[in-house]
Order: C-alpha cells, then sequence, then structure tokens
C-alpha cells in the first residue's frame, strides 16, 4: 500500500470515528488514538523518510495538512455535541439516593445579636461597632472611674503588656465593657444620637457557670435635648420583647455605676416562674438583668457635649445571660466550647 493510500485510508477512518462519537469521553479517546504522542498521524510520519527524497517535501505538507484537517474536524465535532447535550456528560446512577449535607448555622449569641440589630434598625438606631482593644483613656477615664477605682487592676482588666501606664491614651486593653465605645461614637458625629454598639468584652475572671472571660454585651443609647424616663423604658422593652418574643413586666431601682447619674438597676420578672418565685429568683420573682441611667456630665463633657445642653438614657445588655434565660441554658461555658451537638440545636 502506498503512503498516499495509507494517508486516504487514516483519515476516511478517522472522520468515520469522529462521525459516530456520543460522548466527549470518546472524543479524548479518539484524539489521543490518530493526534497523540503516539498516534497514528505519528506513526504515518516515520514513512515518509522510506520514499524517494524528491517526492518527501510534497508528503509532508499532504500529511500535515490532513493532519490539521482532522483537528478541526474534532474541534468541530466537540462544538456540536455541547449544544446537542447542552451539558457536559456527566457518568452518575440515578437510582442511587443522595447524600445530604449538614448545613452550619448562626451561633445562638450572634443570631440573637442580629435580632436586636434589627428591632432597633427600625426604631432609627444606628449600630456601631468598636474596637476590642482600647485604652485606659476610653475605658475608664472618660467614662468617669476614680483613679484608684478596682476596675483598673489586673485582677479584672487584661492589660497589654510594654505599654506606658503612665498615659492612658497609649495604654492599651482589651475592653472590659462596651461603654467606652460611646464616646468614640459621640466624638464623632454630631447629636441628637440614638445608637446600638454590641460585642465581645474580656475580664480577668475564674470561669464557672455563670462567669465567663469573654462574653457579649449588648448597650442602647439615646442622647437628646429632652429624653424622658419614657424613651429608657423604651430601651429595655425593646430588647425583652425581642428576646422573648412578648411584653416582660420590668422594674427600676436605684443603682451607682461612675458613667451614669442617675443610675438604675433595670429588673425583668422572672420568665420561669412568671414572677411567683422559685430557686433561679431566690424566690422574689425578679432578676437583675441590666445597669441603665443618665449619662454622667463628666461622660458628655468628654463627648464633646455641654451636658447643660444634652442629656439622654443608656441601657448595657449581659447578652450570654439573656440567650441563657431564652433557651434555658444553665451553663454559660457551653457557648464556648465548639460542641456540635450543643450548637446544632439553635439552627
Amino acid at each position: 500500500m502506498t503512503f498516499d493510500e495509507e494517508l486516504d485510508q487514516l483519515v476516511t477512518a478517522g472522520r468515520t470515528r469522529l462521525a459516530v462519537a456520543q460522548t466527549h469521553d470518546e472524543l479524548d479517546a479518539i484524539e489521543r488514538e490518530y493526534s497523540g504522542k503516539k498516534g497514528k498521524f505519528k506513526e504515518l510520519r516515520r514513512l515518509i523518510a522510506t520514499r524517494p527524497p524528491s517526492e518527501r517535501p510534497s508528503a509532508g505538507q499532504s500529511l500535515t495538512d490532513a493532519n490539521l484537517a482532522f483537528d478541526n474536524a474534532l474541534i468541530e465535532t466537540r462544538k456540536d455535541l455541547q449544544q446537542d447535550r447542552h451539558v457536559i456528560d456527566l457518568h452518575f446512577d440515578a437510582s442511587i439516593s443522595g447524600r445530604s449535607f449538614e448545613t452550619g448555622g448562626l451561633h445562638p449569641i450572634v443570631q440573637m445579636m442580629y435580632d436586636l440589630n434589627d428591632a432597633f434598625s427600625r426604631l432609627n438606631f444606628d449600630v456601631f461597632v468598636g474596637p476590642e482593644i482600647s485604652s485606659e483613656l476610653f475605658e475608664f477615664d472618660h467614662m468617669n472611674f476614680p483613679p484608684k477605682h478596682p476596675a483598673r487592676e489586673s485582677m479584672d482588666t487584661y492589660w497589654i503588656k510594654e505599654c506606658d501606664p503612665s498615659d492612658p491614651a497609649t495604654r492599651l486593653c482589651l475592653r472590659p465593657h462596651l461603654t467606652g465605645a460611646s464616646v468614640r461614637y459621640m466624638q464623632t458625629h454630631k447629636p441628637p444620637f440614638r445608637f446600638v454598639y454590641p460585642g465581645r468584652v474580656y475580664r480577668n475572671e475564674s470561669t464557672d457557670a455563670r462567669h465567663e472571660r469573654a462574653f457579649f454585651q449588648y448597650e442602647a443609647l439615646i442622647v437628646d435635648k429632652d429624653v424622658t424616663f419614657s424613651g429608657g423604658k423604651l430601651l429595655t422593652s425593646t430588647v425583652l420583647d425581642t428576646v422573648f418574643g412578648r411584653p416582660v413586666p420590668t422594674r427600676m431601682r436605684t443603682g451607682f455605676f461612675p458613667f451614669v447619674e442617675p443610675g438604675f438597676e433595670i429588673d425583668m420578672q422572672c420568665q420561669v416562674c412568671m414572677g411567683q418565685g422559685c430557686a433561679l429568683c431566690k424566690q422574689v420573682g425578679w432578676l437583675e438583668i441590666m445597669p441603665g441611667g443618665v449619662p454622667h456630665p463628666n461622660v458628655l463633657i468628654a463627648s464633646g457635649l455641654d451636658p447643660n445642653e444634652w442629656t439622654g438614657f443608656y441601657v448595657n445588655v449581659g447578652l450570654d445571660r439573656l440567650v441563657m434565660m431564652r433557651y434555658g441554658i444553665d451553663d454559660i461555658r457551653s457557648f464556648n466550647s465548639a460542641d456540635l451537638r450543643f450548637l446544632s440545636q439553635f439552627k
């Protein structure tokens, strides 16, 4: 058989294979068989050396043209197959049962924080997020804490090493409460203010079922020229109604906090005994849930405001404990346990 006859036979066989191919896998196999490194076009090229020298250039050109035409036909066949099938071939058995994939979910505290953000946003409150690494200036001096207040000591606050203890602005710490963020907000915005600022705080405490070294707080603040106690009641009711999905009775008692004057302890009716008295509320029917009150004049001055012109109302919620009451969780350490058996209950 002559070279030309072998070439014609090879091209005819290749085109026939392309015409009957049904899948991309078949096309891949044909491409390897004919145009691969060890394919039939490569084998036929070796025969050119057996032809007379004068015929070799034309034979080589004929083989090159045939190989190129075959490759173009292969490309067109792939396009036609793609259009006919609409999707790339997938080999699977439709009779086999599918596998379910486990989906994640928000942490219950984070979900509660988002719910509160949504509730306050509908009341035209801004949501503000402050830095977790703060300074003595914002966390204590601007908050009207006396210089020798025990909360400044390392037994309560995590201080960052190699900071100048003589300069409150550069003496850094992990924020022990969220309240310092209120001054940060007020220094960079124009009154009146209506905003919330949720986040994690840190304290050097011994952990037990009710205490953690890192936990969440949720604070809300209204500052205006005329803020009544009904505004404070609105803050408290919004928080509790969102957490429990129903109105919850509350009461206010006088209390002392350096950053408010006057200050209040805000209690809610025990949701376990509904005010009748039980072990959780120590038989009194009420539970202390948050401090609140009017921002202290020194806090307003630190924020750049005139306390004779502006007033307000502030509340601070221990978010972890509210979530514990909502779901009946008896150990705060469960929140940071990374136990999927616990977390999967809140999807």
